[in-house]
């Protein structure tokens, strides 16, 4: 789990993403054989097939998980020196409240994010859901001391190290989808013989428009497309049986359907087969509100088969993201075996 911490723990939000694709490009540099990062910042790793006599040439897979994570970008500084932010992606602002950032400026330095305190708000403010208007980042300092670091246009990360809970829990920030990217880097490090051509791209900015998979899958035209990411895993108090999309320690989720995407049913049922055949344990996802890079490769030029392998994950878009790590382990292993016979599926 040591590269996963680093994934989750590397910052990158959408549109500042360098550190994060500096970190993955190492990896993949070891997985593929030869790795291209694009205009827009998507790493590109391409493992070429193993030929086959008398084979026409390899179909092209593209695999895709979005290296960006959820944050902020820095919108005004005030007279008194507290920060105003613009999200950069989806929030519950009722999670953010009291939370600690890194505000990436000049140099990284510390904040929190603050609100009017409880014991000073009147009758009717209490009754009201907070905004993120409403918050700011206070880092402790004068606005004249902070605006020789900080100016509109920085980015900010929430501040959560990774930790495991009763040695089969993670909990983080950013799984969503740094845990996509590691379930991406593992199953190539398996994979044995294969004889597709692997497009391993690691995506920017998909938590605001999957623009780097609509990107990338322009200039790769796949004839398959794989999207890795994380699902809502709903098994928590609260959500009546029949709510539940995925469940933690449920295996890989396989996805039927999303806000953006009806997954190909040929390659849904491939997927199936090569679970049942290797004992993976896989569930399935139908989930009405989000999508994953598999929508923008799916409508790529004249369309493309495409399916979601996706990780449960309890609490996504917070600091306390968590999964399991046989589902984890259950999405690596499926992700390899079907790299090692996509060349038997008719699609």
């Amino acid at each position: 789990m040591n590269l996963l911490k680093k994934l989750c723990e590397t910052p990158g939000i959408a549109g500042y993403e360098e550190r994060i694709q500096k970190v993955i490009k190492e990896e993949l540099e070891k997985v593929t054989d030869e790795v291209k990062i694009d205009k827009l910042g998507n790493l590109i790793g391409i493992k070429k097939a193993k030929k086959l006599s008398g084979k026409p040439t390899p179909k092209k897979v593209m695999i895709a998980a979005h290296m960006d994570e959820i944050g902020f970008m820095v919108s005004f500084i005030d007279k008194e020196g507290f920060i105003r932010f613009a999200p950069v992606g989806g929030f519950d602002p009722k999670t953010l409240i009291a939370q600690r950032v890194v505000v990436h400026g000049t140099k990284d330095i510390g904040g929190v994010i603050g609100t009017k305190p409880i014991h000073i708000l009147s009758e009717e403010e209490r009754k009201k859901l907070p905004k993120i208007k409403d918050l700011f980042i206070d880092v402790g300092m004068k606005k004249e001391k902070v605006s020789k670091i900080v100016r509109p246009g920085d980015f900010v990360t929430l501040d959560r190290n990774f930790m495991e809970l009763d040695n089969k829990i993670i909990t983080a920030k950013a799984l969503d989808d740094r845990a996509g990217v590691y379930v991406m880097i593992e199953a190539l490090k398996r994979i044995k013989d294969c004889y597709v051509d692997i497009y391993a791209v690691a995506t920017v900015q998909e938590e605001v428009g999957l623009r780097g998979a609509t990107v990338s899958s322009f200039s790769v035209e796949p004839d398959i497309g794989i999207a890795l990411d994380v699902t809502i895993a709903s098994d928590i108090p609260g959500t009546k049986e029949e709510e539940v999309a995925t469940s933690l320690d449920g295996g890989t989720a396989i996805s039927l359907m999303d806000s953006h995407t009806i997954s190909n049913k040929k390659l849904v049922d491939f997927l199936r087969k090569i679970a049942e055949e290797n004992k993976i344990k896989y569930q399935t996802d139908i989930l009405l509100g989000g999508g994953t890079d598999a929508g923008a490769i799916q409508r790529n030029k004249s369309g493309v088969p495409v399916c979601t392998l996706s990780i449960p994950t309890r609490y996504v878009h917070s600091v306390v993201e968590m999964c399991h790590k046989e589902d984890i382990e259950n999405s690596i292993k499926l992700m390899c075996k079907f790299l090692e016979n996509a060349h038997k599926g008719e699609f």
